[in-house]
């Protein structure tokens, strides 16, 4: 089998798969046009974020096999015309999900003990106590907005912070040790903690809107390491303003862009974002840790091999 590799990832994919035989084309800088125009050679595909891959270049993908994106998130990839063409989509959302559950509780623990706020103050020469007085996760209930390998790994680990862990997810059944499942009115009812962990799709594009926010019976801290686009940014601000959201960790941003390479647009709630004490922004490295770069390529090459050796 012929694959065609768009994006660098781990050398190892390149390695094992050249081991079991397979034929490799790298490619990381060609547009879009010119991908397209010789995708037809090729039986299968290995992508991050670099390229959409929509219905057009979908129907010249004529002999593809299957579509391997290293990663969670397929919403490069127009699913319903690749499942009508008979092509297999292939992801790693096993390979992350322990960075992401980390970086969760990272970012929470900073914003709630005002850590970095703290730090900077001192190295600055000024030593406040009273004013940096923390929130403890503790007793804390946690509501998580989707439980597949990102929501259970980090269920998981705030369980041993003590917290109560609820979930909201469109599957039934999913409870477990660590989280209850529950609706999404009794999420909002409960949750002083609230964190996305779903894909983005036309559903999820800006599910954490003015409604939402407000239909939230507590005040409560917001995180979400998922897509960017499933918050209107602009209501998030107001409740930050507002005191209904008391703080805000969000490792993306709905104005990156689709390749989450950079932010490709800058406004007045961006500048509040980066300017507030109440927001904790990170450059989308949730699942970008040395060991997921590693684990992400690894779950990709398995799969592949148990499918088409």
């Amino acid at each position: 089998m012929k694959i065609l590799l768009l994006d660098k990832n781990h050398p190892l994919i390149t390695e094992q798969l050249l081991a079991k035989n397979f034929i490799l084309e790298e490619d990381f800088t060609s547009s879009y046009d010119e991908v397209c125009d010789k995708i037809k050679n090729y039986d299968g595909i290995i992508i991050r974020s670099r390229i959409p891959l929509d219905k057009n270049f979908l129907e010249q993908a004529q002999n593809l096999k299957f579509i391997a994106r290293v990663g969670a998130g397929m919403e490069n990839i127009d699913i319903p015309v690749a499942e009508k063409l008979g092509i297999q989509l292939i992801n790693s959302p096993e390979g992350n999900r322990d960075s992401v559950a980390e970086h969760v509780v990272g970012m929470l623990l900073i914003l709630m003990n005002r850590l970095f706020i703290a730090s900077q103050e001192v190295k600055k020469g000024i030593w406040k106590r009273e004013e940096n007085r923390g929130d403890e996760l503790l007793g804390k209930t946690v509501g998580l907005i989707g439980y597949g390998n990102m929501g259970k790994a980090t269920a998981k680990r705030l369980s041993g912070f003590g917290c109560k862990v609820i979930f909201h997810d469109i599957l039934p059944g999913l409870s477990d040790e660590f989280a209850t499942q529950v609706t999404l009115d009794e999420l909002k009812q409960s949750a002083e903690v609230l964190s996305l962990h779903i894909p983005l799709t036309s559903e999820t594009h800006y599910l954490i809107d003015e409604t939402f926010i407000s239909e939230m019976q507590n005040d409560f801290y917001f995180v979400n390491t998922a897509r960017g686009k499933n918050v209107e940014t602009k209501c998030l601000v107001e409740a930050l303003k507002s005191g209904k959201v008391k703080g805000a960790c969000l490792d993306v941003l709905e104005y990156e862009k689709s390749s989450f390479e950079h932010l490709e647009t800058e406004n007045e709630d961006l500048k509040y974002l980066l300017a507030s004490e109440k927001a904790l922004v990170t450059p989308h490295i949730a699942g970008w840790t040395h060991q997921s770069k590693e684990k992400l390529a690894q779950f990709i090459v398995d799969k592949i091999v148990a499918s088409y050796c």
